[in-house]
């Protein structure tokens, strides 16, 4: 797998109102930059998803993938992992929640893989800027949601 990039960010909300923008998957196209469509596909007994594709459209890059959640059962985590993608030949990414007062800081790990070869510099640039802007808008809705 690719190498893994990392970026953490606070926001002023407890790990449950965070983790709860973070599953409603039906509200992305809303906040998150370039989704443009999400599907549940399946869901588990708890009615938290198993499986969402994702419809991309960021200017020059368009793709359409899946991807397999774990949920955490403290409600502090989320992993995921690519199940099929076009431009992406894997995927694997995290949300680890860290309470610490009123706030929380939120951890965004992310790899990935495309279809097609990238300069690693490039790629871990583009990763960055990916997170960054995710983390920001994530902070963005849940702050401005409460």
């Amino acid at each position: 797998m690719a190498d893994e990039s990392t970026q953490s960010i606070v926001i002023d909300a407890e790990p449950a109102r965070i983790m709860a923008v973070i599953a409603d998957f039906a509200a992305y196209p809303e906040w998150a930059n370039g989704v443009k469509s999400t599907e549940v596909l399946s869901a588990d007994g708890d009615g938290r998803a198993e499986q969402v594709r994702f419809q991309l459209d960021q200017g020059p890059v368009k793709d359409e993938y899946t991807l397999a959640y774990t949920w955490a059962a403290d409600g502090r985590s989320v992993t995921w992992k690519l199940v099929k993608g076009q431009m992406q030949k894997a995927q694997t990414g995290s949300y680890r929640l860290t309470p610490s007062g009123g706030s929380t800081e939120v951890t965004y790990s992310l790899a990935v893989q495309l279809a097609i070869p990238m300069i690693g510099l490039f790629k871990r640039k583009a990763e960055k800027m990916i997170m960054d802007t995710a983390l920001k808008e994530l902070k963005r809705r849940v702050e401005n949601a409460g």
